[in-house]
């Protein structure tokens, strides 16, 4: 991927290959922990995964539930968990999207220490990660790699990416106003990286949640990023001297909310350290579920999810629901 590159098609459905690699990996786990001989996997078996993170009253994380302890109901009707696992070290692939617009400005230096940070802490022998920054255009700074010191050389580059005077950089005038791709990063993130990798699938993203002059929709970004079953965590981090061109809170409130993720404010009590810490702990306190509907994939439409617990008192954080197969 290129910078300025057409984003392509926009793909409306999840593919069955995409929903398989995520449980495969939890057979493995589950193989390890239950010591349990469990079933040839094939492609045409359609099954649903759900990372999940369990809070108590006191916003602690739970670690000890078994597969018998969650409830998993879609579009209203119960379903059969076929494979579980609460292993922390499930493979990670971590694509860190950085907002480099005009609006942050100010904010990249900070950006670029915190992250590396958080990099070199969470991530493991086996995990991976990507880093995109995206102002007027998105640009893919570093493909997927397991070497901190290849992150590090590409948080480097992390520059102003922005109009200048109103017009945009090429050789071609473009009439569509531009200022933050947010919604083309998350996409790029989800279709052209994401969708293709197995284990669990995070997107951190910090920007101050305006998008001007994307090609696809906030939609069409959500839906890749269901298609991906990736988990998107929003750091809302804005410049108070943009605060004219709006809010983008909300955005990142339903981008992560609707994939299983959360949302932070960059503020005095929280700063991206803390922030990031947090984000850390949490991704190595998921479970991670699979299940086959009871109801057969081939519709292409939107179904709702929900996941609780028997155990009462506790919080469960998934997503809210994905999209079915299109079969043709």
């Amino acid at each position: 991927m290129r910078s300025g590159q057409p984003c392509g098609p926009v793909l409306l459905w999840l593919r069955r290959v995409f929903v398989i690699p995520l449980a495969a990996t939890i057979l493995g786990a589950s193989a390890k922990s239950q010591q349990e001989t469990l079933p040839t996997f094939r492609v045409e078996v359609d099954l649903v995964n759900i990372l999940c993170t369990v809070r108590d009253s006191h916003g602690r994380f739970v670690t000890d539930l078994t597969k018998d302890d969650f409830i998993v109901t879609e579009d209203g009707i119960p379903q059969q968990i076929r494979y579980f696992s609460r292993e922390t070290d499930l493979p990670l692939t971590i694509g860190l999207l950085v907002d480099v617009s005009k609006s942050q400005e100010n904010l990249i230096e900070v950006e670029r220490h915190a992250a590396y940070r958080f990099l070199d802490r969470v991530l493991r022998e086996k995990d991976l990660a990507f880093l995109l920054s995206f102002g007027v255009e998105a640009e893919l700074l570093q493909d997927l790699t397991g070497s901190r010191r290849r992150l590090e050389a590409a948080l480097a580059q992390l520059r102003l990416n922005a109009a200048v005077g109103g017009i945009l950089p090429g050789p071609v005038p473009n009439p569509r106003p531009k200022g933050t791709v947010l919604y083309d990063a998350i996409y790029l993130a989800s279709d052209e990286i994401l969708r293709k990798e197995v284990g669990r699938k995070v997107i951190v993203v910090i920007t101050d949640g305006v998008d001007v002059g994307s090609v696809v929709s906030l939609d069409k970004a959500l839906q890749a990023a269901h298609h991906a079953d990736s988990v998107i965590y929003g750091v809302y981090y804005a410049d108070p001297r943009y605060r004219l061109f709006g809010s983008g809170y909300g955005i990142l409130k339903r981008l992560a909310e609707e994939t299983g993720g959360r949302v932070f404010r960059v503020g005095k009590v929280r700063d991206l350290d803390r922030i990031f810490d947090q984000i850390q702990q949490e991704v190595r306190s998921q479970y991670a579920l699979a299940y086959t509907p009871t109801r057969p994939l081939g519709d292409g439409g939107y179904r709702r999810l929900r996941v609780t617990t028997r155990r009462p008192g506790l919080t469960v954080q998934a997503r809210k629901g994905y999209y079915a197969i299109k079969r043709d």
